[in-house]
């Protein structure tokens, strides 16, 4: 189990090498690729309406005139010691992990993500649980009553839940429950240690707005996998030794059903919170999608860069929290991978 264990820690850190490797190539080498040169580059980074003084002053802050090698050292650099640049006669420190500074701004990238993460986060669990419980419960009542009413009805909701885009549902859940009928208040952001109570009634319909998505994928998904698992000799066999059918169902059928639920369930833990930009933007949550929405609107490539690589390394790491929930879930996996 340890060697499994470090096998696919080592992994993960070559893994966040990779990507790492992967964004400063998107943004520093493809646009040159493209026919870009160094002072048109330098422009993505200042900003609207840039001047030669700042285009030149970005060049020098970034090292763009320099080999790609060190442009990529610099940038490796900044994320594990931090970065300086200079404005005018002062010097302005970006802590670390720098993952960039805006120069519209004079802000430093990661701190702006980390303020605006307990919103995305926030919206993230609380979405989560939803899709992740309702879904499975519904995929796996699903597939014990196949071919019933329930079943039927279930999936042309999934279906529904799949095809209707989060900003159509979001936008149907503000007009009716909110300004139609008045079941509810504008949704809105309050801190949990404020007052859990208004934290849950603010995010509730933004939960309701991205579990429709992800919990109609999960109820397919586990609805499938339920039908595929229960037709197995070895279900057979544990109702032939006289177990209950709750047993059966949920320690020899969901069990297994439950390795790619895992899977997908880590990767969008990872794309959300990297930025659930249309729930966010549906609902005027400042959270980190939000403030990707507006740095692409205003041009502010850095904080596009430093949004893409968190949520980059977020992806990596629940991708690694999988494959050690792997272990758990199947043994097997520690012997074959």
């Amino acid at each position: 189990m340890l060697t499994y264990i470090l096998r696919r820690m080592g992994a993960g850190v070559l893994l966040l090498g990779i990507v790492t490797l992967m964004t400063f190539v998107i943004f520093y080498v493809v646009p040159r690729l493209a026919g870009q040169t160094t002072e048109q580059l330098a422009t993505m980074y200042v900003g609207k309406a840039p001047t030669d003084e700042a285009i030149q002053a970005t060049i020098d802050r970034l090292n763009l005139d320099q080999p790609v090698a060190l442009q990529f050292w610099e940038f490796v650099k900044g994320i594990f010691v931090g970065a300086q640049y200079q404005f005018g006669g002062e010097t302005i420190r970006c802590s670390v992990p720098c993952f960039g500074f805006s120069f519209q701004n004079y802000t430093e990238v990661f701190p702006q993500i980390i303020k605006r993460l307990p919103v995305t986060a926030s919206l993230t669990v609380g979405a989560a649980v939803m899709w992740l419980v309702g879904g499975v419960a519904i995929g796996v009542l699903s597939a014990i009553k196949k071919g019933s009413i329930f079943d039927r009805l279930a999936m042309m909701v999934a279906l529904g839940g799949v095809s209707l885009p989060i900003f159509f549902t979001g936008l149907m859940l503000l007009a009716f429950p909110v300004h139609a009928w008045e079941l509810f208040d504008t949704p809105t952001y309050v801190p949990f240690a404020e007052n859990p109570w208004a934290w849950a009634s603010g995010m509730f319909l933004p939960w309701v707005t991205l579990a429709f998505l992800h919990a109609a994928q999960y109820a397919r998904q586990t609805r499938g996998g339920m039908l595929e698992t229960m037709s197995e000799d070895y279900i057979r066999t544990a109702r032939a030794k006289g177990l209950s059918e709750r047993k059966v169902i949920l320690k020899h059928g969901l069990r297994p059903t439950l390795t790619p639920i895992v899977t997908i369930f880590g990767l969008d833990i990872g794309l959300v919170l990297g930025g659930a930009i249309l729930t966010e933007s549906v609902f005027s949550l400042q959270g980190i999608g939000q403030m990707t929405v507006r740095a692409i609107i205003s041009q502010d490539l850095p904080v596009i860069l430093g949004v893409t690589l968190f949520g980059a390394f977020t992806v990596v790491v629940c991708n690694l929290i999988v494959d050690l929930l792997y272990a758990w879930l199947d043994p097997r996996v520690r012997v074959t991978a």
